[in-house]
């Protein structure tokens, strides 16, 4: 996999699609959410033109979920809102994956920074994060 850089902003799914000429659905969001109860990261690799249902998580989690803030999302995943690479994280996280990605053959995720981004396809996604495949609107 090869990271491209951007000389403008990735970091929302319509701008990562207009760099890379795809379909906004191809752009892969990581979203870091926070267990209510326990407190532990839970990471949403879901396509750039859906957004979370936070109630179905929540019954693939177990517990009540709530979006993360920026201090929580650089603490469990070392990078900032906006480039938050689906890997690489300084801890494992429990990971779901949007089964609307596994319409392409080909996705985009960040790569670590708001103008950095690398091609994968759905299998070698779910492969190198170990995502449980779900239905997340």
């Amino acid at each position: 996999m090869t990271v491209i850089e951007f000389t403008e902003s990735t970091r929302t799914a319509q701008e990562a699609a207009a760099r890379v000429g795809v379909e906004v659905g191809q752009i892969v969001k990581s979203l870091i959410f926070r267990a209510v109860h326990s407190g532990r990261p839970i990471l949403v690799l879901t396509s750039g033109a859906n957004r979370v249902n936070e109630q179905r998580l929540a019954s693939y989690v177990g517990e009540p979920v709530e979006r993360a803030d920026a201090e929580f999302v650089r603490a469990v995943s070392g990078f900032a809102i906006g480039g938050v690479a689906p890997l690489g994280h300084p801890q494992p996280m429990e990971t779901y994956l949007d089964q609307d990605l596994l319409r392409y053959e080909q996705i985009w995720a960040a790569a670590g920074t708001p103008n950095a981004m690398f091609a994968l396809t759905p299998a070698q996604l779910q492969e190198i994060t170990g995502a449980r495949v779900v239905e997340i609107q």
